[in-house]
């Protein structure tokens, strides 16, 4: 049985717990906060429309639009809703797909290539001009420090928090004349997706982001998040020659940065929806594509194909001054300048980001962990190994590994299959049966200790650290295996990649075989889509007020994700239950033996512990009733980004046909913390006491066992 004991209190004594240091440029004090403080600031409230569906009529109009786009109806059936959404204010639309075309030499003739842009700078002013969005853009850099008991030490969460945003803000990369000058910065996502089912059709799309929003609106799914701003479209067969489809692709994406190229040189004045004028500088701070998009081998640095394997040696990093001095060499002697090239892994064409001020594209590309770690390393290769050592043991151990993947627990936040894989296959490749194999587990292990410290949302110089040690464990793990900044968040491509379903639906469900219209169709489709964003985003935010103003917290329930005020909130409650029901229901679970008498010695025992006073022993009969819940909310400080962050446990023995008994971390004494395994959560009155008091009957998972070799190995006590 557990109850929840009573917060400690903290030490008066003790420093401030955060420090955030402000760039010189911005004129802001540092500032230091408590726990209770830091990362709650609440964002100045905007002024709000009080008609948000507007331009529709009214809110039930603007709900059949939206309906007639997800439900996809032909033109016919939503001939009068374009109209309204073409009469859509200025202030209130989104900017439209304009429509280029391309010619590319290629094989003695000219091709011509369709690309339909959405301009970049149109859609950021939007952005600005938006109510909702306004409060919570960041423009001045800062440093962020934690005391760890003896010192501050520097993390990085957000862009701005980062030494590359500290550095644009020097005096020498924007004007000291300009006091209102700050940096509007984009984050560009690129990649390539199968529109057709047979896979002919391809579409390229470009999803931009805002890096001055906070990570839980850019990378959301409201209006703030992505947005497709280019898409260009070509088949498959008529693509013979990489030159000519970087030409296509540098000469497409230029129509879209074009204003932005300008801009970055002078700036941009604009008043923004808070009224306050900012002198605006764009620039490309992040750069987020699978490494096909990229230059290879490496696109950071100028290791050879050769030593990529090993991670222990620093080699000379990647710049626009290399890239333009062999375009130079290239263009005055073919022969020479292709070796310059070939040595850099690069295409003899100019970089569209060279045009755009304190953009440098070596310094924006980013590492991507979708397709580097969990679709590449872990998803193309070590999973592939993994099948070949285990197909050499047989089918007996094929099978065994199968059943053990298919059996393993399932609790939320679990997605990585390579997670799965490592413990399950613990007891089926063995060091005696499988060197080859027991040598993999060690490569997977180093592997997965990697990807959890890259993929931690905060990055503290000690955990950077770590991740730097970690890397010559795992070469030296692979090195084996072969012969036998910021939060990483901020630039994944995972957000990114939903952004291709509604596009291949667009071209499944909502186009013909128009070649000439096809782009069209699909890009009319998401512009609809940007627009009910826009519109639903400034509904809700009016909702929110009303609700606040009215006191009205209705509909805070375990699925909407709902506030609730305890540390604890406790769902999906059953039917009201006997003690003696309760063991005669499990009478074949040991964990239910006397649980009646459990209960009582428990209550009699700890209840004057939690200052419930007795004055006599509480005697429970086996009629008492108790209440049974499944699922268990706890809000608790994140040892990740030391913010309030709610837990999801349950206990449910059919949870969509799966048992679920989850586990947790819990403090058993003030020196010793362990392991748990939730077995059943209920709520039950006790005597003259009005309170309902909340139980959680857990198994403690303290019990010694003998340290084994595998323990050892793989660091698993």
């Amino acid at each position: 049985m557990s109850m929840t004991a009573p917060a400690a209190s903290h030490s008066t004594n003790h420093p401030p717990d955060f420090k955030t240091e402000f760039h010189p440029h911005s004129k802001h004090p540092t500032l230091y906060q408590s726990f209770e403080d830091f990362g709650q600031q609440i964002p100045e409230d905007m002024a709000l429309v009080s008609e948000p569906w507007r331009p529709f009529a009214s809110e039930g109009d603007y709900i059949f639009a939206m309906i007639a786009v997800e439900a996809g109806l032909t033109s016919t059936q939503v001939d009068s809703l374009l109209m309204l959404f073409h009469r859509i204010k200025q202030g209130m639309t989104s900017s439209q797909f304009s429509k280029f075309k391309i010619t590319a030499p290629y094989k003695g003739e000219d091709m011509m290539f369709q690309v339909h842009a959405r301009p970049l700078w149109d859609w950021a002013l939007n952005l600005l001009q938006n109510p909702s969005l306004a409060p919570h853009f960041v423009w001045d850099a800062q440093w962020l420090f934690k005391h760890d008991g003896e010192k501050y030490e520097r993390f990085y969460t957000e862009p701005w928090t980062g030494d590359h945003w500290w550095i644009f803000k020097c005096v020498s990369q924007l004007p000291t004349r300009m006091e209102k000058a700050v940096l509007f910065t984009f984050i560009l996502y690129a990649d390539k997706t199968q529109l057709s089912s047979h896979g002919t059709v391809k579409g390229y799309p470009m999803v931009a982001r805002c890096a001055n929003l906070p990570v839980h609106i850019r990378n959301g799914e409201q209006y703030g998040g992505g947005c497709v701003v280019p898409e260009l479209m070509q088949e498959e067969r008529k693509t013979g020659c990489a030159n000519l489809k970087h030409t296509v692709w540098h000469e497409a994406f230029f129509k879209l940065l074009e204003k932005v190229a300008k801009l970055s040189k002078v700036g941009y004045l604009y008043e923004c929806y808070d009224k306050v004028l900012q002198w605006l500088f764009p620039v490309i701070l992040i750069l987020s594509a699978d490494y096909e998009e990229l230059c290879c081998p490496c696109p950071f640095c100028l290791v050879p194909s050769d030593r990529l394997w090993d991670l222990s040696k620093m080699y000379e990093m990647r710049t626009s001054e290399q890239h333009k001095e062999a375009l130079a060499v290239y263009m005055d002697k073919k022969s020479v300048g292709e070796q310059k090239l070939k040595f850099l892994g690069l295409h003899p064409l100019k970089n569209i980001f060279w045009s755009i001020e304190h953009s440098e594209p070596e310094q924006a590309a980013s590492f991507e962990p979708l397709h580097s770690l969990h679709g590449g390393m872990a998803g193309k290769h070590m999973h592939e190994e993994l099948k070949i050592t285990v197909s050499k043991l047989g089918h007996n151990f094929e099978t065994k590994l199968e059943e053990q993947v298919s059996a393993f627990p399932h609790w939320q936040g679990l997605a990585h299959f390579d997670t799965q894989c490592f413990y399950t296959a613990l007891n089926v490749l063995m060091t005696e049966s499988s060197p080859a194999g027991y040598q993999l587990l060690h490569m997977m292990c180093s592997y997965l200790q990697l990807d959890s410290l890259i993929g931690l949302d905060i990055q503290t110089e000690k955990t950077i650290a770590m991740i730097e040690n970690e890397l010559i464990v795992f070469r030296d793990e692979l090195k084996v295996s072969a012969s036998s900044s910021w939060a990483v968040r901020n630039y994944s491509a995972r957000p990114n990649e939903k952004m291709h379903g509604p596009l291949k639906d667009a071209y499944q469900d909502r186009s013909n075989d128009d070649n000439d219209s096809l782009l069209a169709q699909i890009l009319c489709v998401d512009h609809h889509r940007l627009v009910i964003k826009l519109i639903q985003v400034c509904i809700d935010a009016e909702n929110e007020r009303t609700n606040l103003a009215a006191g009205d917290d209705a509909g805070n329930n375990e699925d909407n994700g709902g506030k609730f005020e305890e540390n604890t909130k406790l769902s999906a409650p059953q039917q009201p239950t006997s003690l003696s029901d309760i063991e005669t229901t499990h009478k074949d679970d040991r964990a239910f033996d006397g649980f009646c008498r459990k209960l009582e010695t428990f209550l009699n025992t700890c209840l004057p512990t939690y200052r419930y006073p007795l004055n006599k022993w509480i005697r429970l009969q086996g009629t008492h009733t108790v209440h049974e819940y499944r699922y268990l909310k706890v809000k608790h400080v994140s040892m990740v980004d030391w913010e309030i962050t709610t837990s999801h446990l349950r206990c449910s023995p059919n949870f969509h046909s799966w048992q679920w008994y989850d586990c947790a971390l819990i403090q058993l004494s003030e020196t010793k913390i362990t392991f748990v395994q939730l077995i059943f959560f209920f709520t039950c009155k006790i005597g003259a006491y009005d309170d309902s008091f909340q139980f959680a009957l857990i198994q403690l998972l303290t019990a010694s066992t003998r340290v084994h070799r595998l323990d050892q190995d793989f660091n698993l006590t």
